[in-house]
């Protein structure tokens, strides 16, 4: 009777789990400006009488339901990329436009969407005693499209919380995912010396030095690690700049901004390792992961190096068996066991701490950070079935 009694439940709650997913989208929460989306969240928590709600010091939002000593965590980001550019939208990307069984909207498959299924979901979980041995804790974490999996160092390594297991509701086509493709982030530069462009001779172009470089880079690519799930490691030189005294000058300096997709077998040392051996001229090269700072919304000071490592979680784990079979009895079919091409806040989750891990959310992962991105309606309450009936599978699995 399960079953039956989640879809009683989730659709009974149908309207309102529409509607406060109009409000998330409504409510704009771009990284660093998240308050609002917190406190939204934080309301919603205690009206459904959630056991437990804080805001910790880098401003994630997450709440409880539960005593059990297992700890289960639903995580989605709820900062959100830009959507200024309402000349290519054709709906307003914060009206929360219902077509159909479309909802459209900035954050509505990446991921803010996602939190109303998650909430709806872990409440229904409760008021049907599936909690049985676990405490479910759902999380709306902060900065994640600035730098993924910072807000998880934070609440893991300074709040002291580390869950037993993760979902990350990220974008899944409601399929179960196990992993992705990590990143590093570099920065190369190079030196010369600078003359007058009338007498180029009289200097050392490093834009030059720069550019063999960069042919060396396009020819490394075929030496990249390939995995046969996640796919192969990428790397794309995405930022070229240069310093001269003027127009008129022989530049003195280069620099060149990276992105380094990393799969299997394939981390930071292995990847500066592989960039070093490729410059012109190491004497006067520098190579280098990038740093990411800024300040949360609560007013704390963050920094970290842009390095996210690769995951992946055997198909055979409990997890992924509990959310094939959460997936099935919510959809009525048996899900894809699939992989992002995108990175997530797992590279923290499972990448940094090996915290057993699976993808499970609405929405599509090719409309991620898309102009008239939408989720499917019925996407939301299928996700809620699956997140009310997740606990009970995997204590079926543990």
């Amino acid at each position: 009777m399960t079953n039956q009694e989640v879809e009683i439940l989730v659709r009974k709650y149908e309207p309102e789990i529409l509607e406060f997913a109009r409000d998330i989208i409504k409510t704009r929460s771009y990284s660093t400006e998240e308050k609002g989306m917190v406190m939204l969240i934080k309301s919603k928590m205690e009206a459904l009488d959630f056991d437990e709600v804080k805001v910790d010091g880098i401003g994630n939002i997450v709440g409880r339901v539960g005593n059990g000593p297992r700890k289960i965590l639903y995580d989605a980001h709820i900062d959100t990329v830009w959507a200024e550019d309402k000349e290519n939208w054709k709906v307003d990307p914060f009206a929360a436009v219902v077509d159909g069984d479309l909802l459209y909207g900035r954050g509505s498959s990446d991921e803010k969407a996602a939190m109303s299924s998650m909430l709806y979901g872990a409440a229904i979980a409760k008021q049907l005693g599936l909690l049985d041995g676990f405490s479910l804790y759902i999380s709306g974490t902060v900065l994640e499209e600035t730098c993924d999996g910072l807000s998880v160092i934070h609440m893991v390594e300074k709040e002291g919380f580390r869950p037993d297991f993760v979902v990350i509701c990220e974008p899944t086509s409601l399929d179960v995912y196990r992993g992705h493709r990590g990143r590093v982030e570099l920065k190369i530069t190079t030196t010369g010396t600078s003359a007058h462009a009338a007498h180029p001779d009289k200097g050392d172009n490093a834009i030059y030095k720069m550019a063999q470089t960069v042919l060396n880079i396009e020819k490394l690519t075929a030496t990249f690690k390939d995995d046969p799930f996640l796919g192969k490691g990428t790397a794309v030189v995405s930022i070229i700049e240069s310093k001269a005294p003027s127009i008129n000058s022989v530049p003195s300096e280069s620099t060149i901004y990276i992105d380094r997709r990393i799969t299997v077998g394939e981390t930071k040392e292995t990847v500066l390792a592989e960039f070093r051996g490729a410059v012109n001229d190491p004497g006067h090269t520098t190579v280098e992961l990038t740093e990411f700072e800024d300040t949360s919304w609560t007013g704390l000071h963050v920094c970290q190096e842009k390095y996210f490592p690769t995951w992946v979680l055997d198909e055979n784990h409990p997890l992924v068996k509990a959310g094939v079979d959460a997936a099935t009895e919510a959809r009525g079919k048996t899900p894809r066991i699939s992989r992002w091409i995108f990175s997530t806040n797992g590279v923290a989750f499972m990448g940094h701490f090996n915290i057993p891990s699976i993808g499970f959310g609405p929405g599509d992962e090719w409309l991620a950070h898309a102009a008239n991105e939408y989720v499917r309606i019925s996407d939301l309450y299928e996700a809620a079935r699956f997140y009310a009936l997740l606990p009970s599978k995997l204590a079926e699995e543990v």
